[in-house]
């Protein structure tokens, strides 16, 4: 028998770690199972866990009399939610979440466009550096910023002083509904701020979709005839599409879910995730809580399925 046919088959190593190193080698998909079960049960204890509990919250209703939570299935409290009040706040949400998201679009295309199509080297690491940097800051530091800057004493009205358009920002805040005291107490400072925050998360997938846009196509569109208009209704919007709804996943969501920029900057009506902190902090109204949650992820879950359909997964 030759030395290699002798030295082919190791005898087991002593030790615990020399015995646990040969049966991981030996079941490989031991191994795996091992590293997977842990985040498997964070997933499903922690995050589906309570989502689950959330929904059963849901279904359950406060007693009028006594003010406990009445164990019993009912979906009055789902109806409560179609009482004027709480619908206008599921509304309004709604409303802003759209509006953020349409202008965040619009903003970011121009930029991604020239990040995909002209900038290059050391321009292109600048852009990034730019869209990113906005991102490592702290999120309440930046929104306590764009209160002071917002104030009715800010530099943003002192800018509008020096312009002598101080008319201009008195028409604004005069508009009836989104207008307010100053602009930090108003629906459009709720909007700028939105807009300021969510907007990376925007020009980033916007961007990634521009850049897998073949430049010849563009150049095959001018051939045959196409002026810039018709390239860019037929040729790269189609295209850029996916990647711009796969930023609108993103400031979709995170605007209807958010509560803490309308608390800071914003008038005395609730968004949605005001409406949960108030109605399980202040009020102990938990079912109802949990109903307002519920809304969230019935619309996202609708959102997502529209965007599967448009291709948005594959440019994330």
């Amino acid at each position: 028998m030759s030395i290699a046919s002798t030295t082919a088959i190791l005898p087991g190593r002593n030790g615990l770690a020399g015995r646990l190193s040969d049966l991981f080698w030996r079941r490989p998909n031991l191994l795996l199972v091992l590293m997977l079960v842990p985040p498997l049960l964070w997933l499903g204890i922690i995050y589906v866990g309570s989502l689950i509990a959330l929904l059963l919250q849901s279904f359950f209703a406060i007693d009028d009399f006594s003010g406990l939570i009445s164990y019993e299935f009912t979906l009055a409290t789902y109806r409560q939610l179609l009482i004027p009040s709480n619908f206008d706040i599921i509304l309004r949400t709604l409303l802003m979440a759209i509006s953020v998201t349409l202008a965040s679009a619009l903003l970011a295309f121009p930029i991604a466009y020239y990040a995909a199509r002209y900038a290059t080297g050391k321009w292109k690491a600048i852009f990034y550096l730019g869209i990113m940097l906005p991102l490592w800051s702290s999120y309440l530091v930046k929104i306590y910023a764009w209160k002071l800057i917002l104030a009715k004493e800010g530099i943003l009205t002192w800018i509008f002083e020096q312009l002598h358009l101080t008319w201009l920002l008195d028409g604004l805040l005069a508009t009836p509904v989104i207008g307010g005291n100053s602009l930090s107490i108003s629906y459009i400072g709720t909007f700028i701020v939105f807009v300021y925050v969510w907007l990376p998360y925007m020009i980033l997938p916007t961007q990634a979709a521009l850049e897998r846009v073949p430049g010849n196509l563009i150049e095959a569109s001018g051939d045959l005839g196409a002026d810039p208009r018709q390239t860019f209704r037929h040729v790269l919007f189609p295209l850029a599409l996916p990647g711009i709804v796969a930023g609108s996943i993103f400031t979709f969501s995170l605007t209807l879910g958010d509560y803490i920029i309308p608390q800071i900057i914003g008038s005395s009506r609730l968004f949605i995730g005001q409406a949960v902190y108030a109605q399980q902090g202040t009020a102990g109204n938990i079912p109802l809580a949990a109903a307002f949650s519920v809304v969230p992820i019935v619309i996202m879950g609708i959102y997502l399925t529209i965007a599967k359909r448009m291709g948005a997964f594959d440019a994330l």
